[in-house]
């Protein structure tokens, strides 16, 4: 199987078997520089691994210590939207599973849909919904990885994102909280589609994360998830919004979510 020839390869090439894992969103790659690095694997050279083509994903396997925990950072994910199966998707989830992964931190850069929230502001989500034309589970059941039907009715940790909480307010760190919708894309949403994102009860919009959490709950990983909101909502601002300026206002507000995680490590 191509996930163990993966972790293998890995195994290999690391001196410890990691803790924690970390999803790093676009331009949210600024975490990788707080940790204490041991090992730079490029994906490309990971049996199995698919490359990155996404503006502000490095395309890495970054593994060391933060906060004195073991950690293996993934610098630059992968979309449906790209043309990958979601298998390809979550197949680097499956092998740092594999390596030992038990905690995983997901962060992404989404649109912002409540009109309660501004660019910059940072959100801990606390529930999703998925819009995506496919599902990652969906096929043969690999059994090794958890149970066919997994339960999502509680798909984050609810201890990890009471302390995501706390560790906020101590730090006087403004955290937003909220539902992420999960869309297929490649493009920015319509007016239309925003309303009815609201009306179905979503705060922030992404083409990412939903296959990542639904994986990890099925292999029994403990799971928090952070989006930075890169635009108010449309409704709010009439204005059009590229996807470079998505990478700038994550750049700018990447600063406050590398306290968070840190604080949360």
């Amino acid at each position: 199987m191509m996930l163990k020839e993966a972790a293998e390869y890995l195994r290999d090439k690391i001196s410890f078997a990691p803790e924690t894992g970390i999803i790093l969103g676009s331009g949210l790659g600024g975490l990788v520089k707080e940790i204490q690095v041991l090992h730079r694997i490029p994906y490309c050279q990971i049996p199995g691994f698919p490359v990155s083509t996404v503006e502000g994903h490095s395309g890495e396997l970054v593994f060391g210590y933060l906060e004195g925990k073991k950690v293996v950072a993934m610098n630059g994910r992968f979309h449906y939207y790209e043309g990958y199966s979601m298998e390809k998707v979550i197949f680097p989830l499956r092998v740092l599973r594999l390596l030992g992964v038990q905690r995983l931190i997901v962060t992404n850069a989404a649109g912002g849909l409540n009109p309660d929230f501004g660019a910059g502001d940072i959100m801990l989500i606390e529930d999703f919904i998925s819009l995506l034309p496919d599902n990652p589970l969906r096929g043969r059941n690999l059994d090794e990885f958890g149970p066919r039907f997994p339960d999502m009715s509680e798909p984050m940790d609810p201890s990890w994102s009471q302390m995501a909480v706390e560790v906020a307010q101590n730090w006087d760190l403004p955290l937003r909280k909220g539902v992420y919708v999960g869309v297929q894309g490649p493009k920015l949403e319509t007016k239309s589609e925003i309303r009815y994102m609201r009306i179905i009860g979503a705060d922030a919009v992404g083409m990412s994360t939903v296959p990542e959490i639904i994986a990890a709950c099925q292999m029994g990983m403990k799971v928090i998830a952070f989006s930075v909101i890169t635009n108010e909502s449309i409704p709010k601002v009439a204005k059009e919004f590229t996807h470079e300026e998505v990478v700038a206002v994550a750049n700018q507000a990447g600063e406050k979510l590398v306290r968070l995680v840190k604080g949360i490590i």
